[in-house]
């Protein structure tokens, strides 16, 4: 088993970037999620209910604290993400936030894309954007959900993983909770099932809804009885960080 691809955003719902490496912190990669938006309300936009964000691209350099985001007209701006305001508390969906608006030339930009006033907020820790510091989904696993859909192939950039892994059965993952396993230079512990959302019905290039993913996992995964959530993927902490690289090894530790 191998790390296929590696996806993150900077800012909540953003396209995803695929580095060819990263450092691996105890809360996660520190440029990973960093951001968020929120509307008029001063609640996070969620990216299950909004689908423009993935139009723009953005870059974070958290040693210099610049910002760089690029939208579909072509527009690139770049500001001081340190650059902090009013302090803000959302409570949106499964995630409690708190962070600071931060000023600077996207807010323009950002709502009219939005067709209402947003504004960019960062997070007051880093890894608070992620319910958890790692994510993996297996090549197996969405292998299996496209057989389910009847078609050759599924983009797995759809379920916004930190980690894709190559070389695993379906659902491979779901049999590793609570076990140890090295990825290049870190040392992460598996924990439970991810609890699946409407995002991953959209194109992870358009934002457009294009692929009912939730009733194809329920028709052949079913459902968690205690709740009712649709499950793909699996979460996982970090015991020992380090750097991670595209083509590194995931090795059973036990």
């Amino acid at each position: 088993m191998r790390v296929a691809r590696i996806s993150i955003s900077p800012v909540k719902g953003f396209r995803l970037a695929h580095p060819e490496e990263v450092e691996l912190g105890r809360e996660g990669v520190v440029e990973n999620r960093r951001f968020f938006l929120i509307g008029p309300d001063s609640e996070r936009l969620r990216s299950s209910l909004t689908a423009w964000p993935v139009l723009v691209r953005a870059e974070y350099d958290p040693a210099a604290e610049r910002l760089l985001m690029d939208f579909p007209d072509g527009t690139e701006l770049e500001g001081d993400a340190a650059a902090l305001g009013e302090p803000v508390h959302s409570q949106a969906g499964a995630l409690d936030l708190t962070g600071r608006v931060v000023r600077g030339p996207w807010d323009e930009p950002l709502s009219e894309l939005a067709g209402q006033p947003v504004r960019l907020v960062r997070t007051d820790r880093a890894g608070t954007g992620l319910n958890e510091s790692v994510t993996l989904v297996s090549d197996g696993s969405v292998g299996r959900l496209a057989r389910q859909a009847e078609t050759d192939e599924i983009d797995a950039r759809r379920f916004r993983m930190l980690f894709e892994l190559a070389g695993c059965d379906a659902h491979e993952e779901d049999t590793w909770e609570g076990r140890r396993f090295a990825v290049g230079e870190a040392v992460v512990r598996v924990g439970g099932p991810v609890d699946r959302c409407a995002v991953t019905t959209r194109d992870p290039d358009t934002g457009e809804r294009d692929l009912d993913t939730l009733r194809l996992i329920k028709s052949y995964r079913g459902q968690r009885e205690s709740d009712g959530a649709i499950l793909f993927g699996v979460y996982g902490s970090v015991l020992q960080p380090g750097r991670v690289r595209v083509g590194d090894a995931f090795e059973p530790l036990e």
